[in-house]
């Protein structure tokens, strides 16, 4: 892990990385555009080395996967599954339908109403990401979506693995498809003869998953576009080696684009974590992706006090902020680009992976800038709407006429006139 001074941090440490999307993605979902179900089948063929007969799973099949799967796991699902649903509906309840008389006569107002179809992509892969499935698929209900459709790879044995079916119940998915990778963003994005289109797709992926997202964003809305995991923390000399070391070593392991940052004005915590990383590196089971990471993008920041480390974290807007300071009430009210804030030596990143109730689908890739992490508000539209009495049009129109003429729109201008001339009674 390397230990650098601020002023040499490369030039691309704060840029954004753009990936184009790759022909191979292109093909896929035109392919299944056109050919839909069989495509989707010559694709697990294909990447899956699986023949699939049918693609839905009926409930039958999903509550046998119970059989699989350990009873301390499910029970894990389902407290985590009640915490991140609590937290969901204190959101839900801070947005509401509302009507107000602006001026008199001019009533606006706001609707919010669920969106009606709703894909949850869950990947499968190296880990069966179950959690993620709960951080999708709760949120949405919690808004009201009308129907729920899960995907998910037959990559465990030539079949969705059981601990997703699970997580596909708890979250009350009303349709379950064995379809993975950038085939199942495509059929849920146009459909095929087996799986109706979404109107939203959220969950996270790999590079494909993510560019095939990209690629069909406007014919359906997405959640984001998730690019390797990151965590940055700012930590001085009351923070312990061990655990940050820990945190840092936890989010590398997911893949070797991560990455892992320290900020620090601590010369000797720097050493020390250095030092750390390396002595709990090689006690890892799985330690190959997490050594990529760690030696490809880890680094330790060595910055000159806490303001240049409040400094480089806006401006490195990263998915996951995690603050162990002395006194860290100092620093909190100035951090404002990050997906998520984890504020003290307990409040370890990996609680809000899974069982604290905020949600882990998060921005990367500097795109904290802009927008936070998945929330009730991704499953629902504010709606405007408008009611004007007579008294509110006399308030209002000749204003609406004026900007009319002012831009040239004169169809605009003679929607006015029409009615001033109709309506003055």
């Amino acid at each position: 892990m390397k230990i650098l001074s601020a002023a040499e941090l490369p030039k691309d440490f704060f840029s954004y990385r753009d990936e184009e999307v790759s022909d191979l993605v292109r093909e896929i979902i035109q392919h299944v555009k056109t050919s839909g179900d069989k495509a989707l089948r010559e694709y697990s063929e294909w990447f899956d080395g699986v023949t699939l007969e049918t693609l839905r799973y009926d409930p039958e099949r999903i509550k046998a996967a119970y059989q699989s799967v350990a009873p301390e796991a499910v029970e894990a699902l389902r407290r985590a599954a009640e915490h991140i649903r609590r937290f969901a509906e204190v959101q839900r309840q801070a947005l509401a339908d509302v009507e107000v008389e602006l001026t008199p006569g001019v009533f606006t107002g706001q609707k919010v109403q669920p969106i009606g179809r709703v894909g949850v992509y869950a990947p499968g892969g190296r880990f069966p990401l179950v959690s993620s499935l709960l951080m999708g698929g709760i949120p949405a209900r919690v808004a009201g979506v009308e129907t729920l459709v899960v995907c998910s790879p037959p990559s465990f044995q030539g079949a969705i693995h059981p601990a997703i079916l699970v997580a596909a119940d708890i979250i009350g998915a009303d349709e379950v498809y064995a379809v993975g990778g950038a085939q199942a963003i495509a059929a849920m994005a146009y459909g095929s003869e087996s799986i109706r289109p979404v109107d939203k797709i959220v969950g996270p992926g790999n590079k494909y998953v993510a560019q095939a997202k990209k690629e069909v964003f406007g014919v359906v809305g997405i959640d984001l576009i998730a690019g390797p995991t990151e965590v940055l923390i700012i930590a001085d000399d009351s923070a312990q080696p061990e655990i940050l070391a820990a945190d840092l070593l936890a989010q590398a392991e997911h893949d070797a684009d991560a990455s892992a940052i320290l900020v620090t004005p601590s010369t000797e915590l720097a050493g020390k974590v250095q030092r750390e990383v390396e002595r709990q590196l090689a006690a890892l089971k799985n330690r190959q992706t997490a050594a990529a990471s760690i030696g490809q993008n880890g680094v330790i920041v060595l910055v000159d006090g806490l303001a240049e480390a409040v400094e480089i974290a806006n401006h490195k807007a990263p998915e996951h902020l995690e603050v162990q300071l002395a006194r860290p009430e100092e620093v909190v009210p100035h951090l404002k680009n990050f997906g998520a804030l984890f504020v003290g030596e307990h409040a370890a990143e990996v609680l809000g992976d899974y069982s604290s109730g905020i949600n882990h689908t998060l921005p990367t890739n500097s795109t904290a800038r802009y927008r936070g992490g998945l929330s009730v508000l991704d499953f629902l539209k504010i709606q405007s709407t408008l009611r004007v009495s007579a008294e509110g049009f006399a308030n209002i129109g000749p204003l609406a006429e004026q900007l009319a003429v002012t831009e040239g729109l004169g169809a605009h201008a003679n929607a006015i006139a029409v009615r001033r001339q109709l309506l003055r009674g």
